[in-house]
């Protein structure tokens, strides 16, 4: 097998979800865009039933490939549709649509008219994040424009921009919870949520239901001491044994004559950084690595298990490393 591997332990995923779930003690959304933050979203979702309320995409296609899984709890499409085709896709496959401008607005209504069905939505509110949303003091007005235009409007959300200042917290959950307000005296059964993982463990407003990403795949803000278990592995394959003849080894390596190596079939093809991986010789190349030592051919060598870590020698952020380096490999599920 040439590509990579990543070995996925399910009960890790469900032992986390339910750790967030008894900490923030309402209804989890679990938030698995993004292809489950590089661990699959199907398998993932389909795992957590029973312990999960509703999930969270970033997409129509990847609420879409939820349900053709067999998903059938409520999905929730962060980002906004760009055109009617995504937005009668949202319709047609039974999504929450996120209604975060008037532009969003109508291609929602315009999908429920085109299909003769029912759109879903929540009204998406930018309390500071800048990013989706509507201005707060909109909310509500929209929550009333899109009932009229035969929408359902069914929840209400925001996003901290950084959870772990309690001033910055205070002014989003204000703002917030009046426009919140707003959207609940025209839609009364409206749920509200704003905390992601970070707003949970650093004491946001739970509301109705939180939406947890990272943390359900083993991650959290560094002050967490929840004993949460990091839910993937990836690995390589031996694919070269051999004694050193030249100057180099792999891109740019120091001469280091007569030394056995072995070359292992990843580089930055893979999605990998092409420079400084721990105990490679060199740079990485476009789909091998060369490394120091004897391994017998074929075998399976554990390259990351700590995202975080990786992501740190390399100056990026643990989402960037979950999605990047698993992005072609195959999947073990641990059930």
């Amino acid at each position: 097998m040439q590509a990579l591997l990543a070995r996925v332990s399910l009960p890790a995923i469900r032992s986390n979800a339910l750790q967030w779930k008894r900490r923030a003690e309402t209804s989890l959304i679990a938030v698995v865009k993004d292809d489950a933050y590089g661990h699959g979203a199907e398998e993932v979702a389909l795992s957590l039933h029973h312990v999960a309320s509703s999930f969270a995409v970033a997409t129509a296609e990847e609420g879409a490939a939820l349900r053709l899984a067999g998903i059938t709890e409520d999905i929730l499409v962060l980002t906004p549709p760009l055109n009617v085709q995504e937005s009668v896709r949202l319709v047609l496959y039974g999504l929450t649509a996120s209604v975060s401008s008037m532009p969003a607005l109508h291609l929602i209504a315009e999908a429920g008219e085109l299909t003769g069905k029912t759109p879903r939505a929540h009204i998406a509110v930018n309390t500071g994040m800048n990013r989706y949303g509507l201005r707060p003091e909109r909310a509500g007005a929209a929550a009333r424009e899109a009932i009229r235009a035969g929408i359902r409007v069914e929840g209400v959300f925001s996003h901290y921009f950084e959870p772990s200042d309690a001033e910055f917290r205070a002014g989003q959950e204000m703002r917030f919870l009046k426009a919140a307000e707003a959207v609940k005296e025209a839609a009364p059964a409206a749920v509200m949520h704003i905390s992601a993982t970070g707003g949970v463990f650093f004491g946001g407003k739970m509301s109705d239901a939180v939406r947890v990403g990272l943390g359900l795949y083993g991650y959290a803000p560094k002050e967490c001491k929840l004993p949460l278990r990091r839910a993937m592995k990836l690995y390589a394959t031996v694919a070269h044994r051999c004694t050193q003849l030249g100057d180099g080894a792999g891109y740019a390596a120091a001469e280091r004559k007569g030394e056995r190596l072995t070359t292992l079939r990843f580089g930055y093809g893979d999605g990998f950084f092409r420079e400084g991986f721990e105990g490679a010789v060199g740079k990485l190349c476009m789909d091998a690595a060369v490394f120091s030592g004897d391994l017998p051919f074929g075998r399976k060598v554990l390259l990351v298990s700590d995202f975080e870590r990786y992501a740190l020698e390399h100056g990026t952020s643990v989402y960037e490393a979950l999605v990047r380096l698993p992005s072609k490999a195959v999947k073990e599920y641990i059930r």
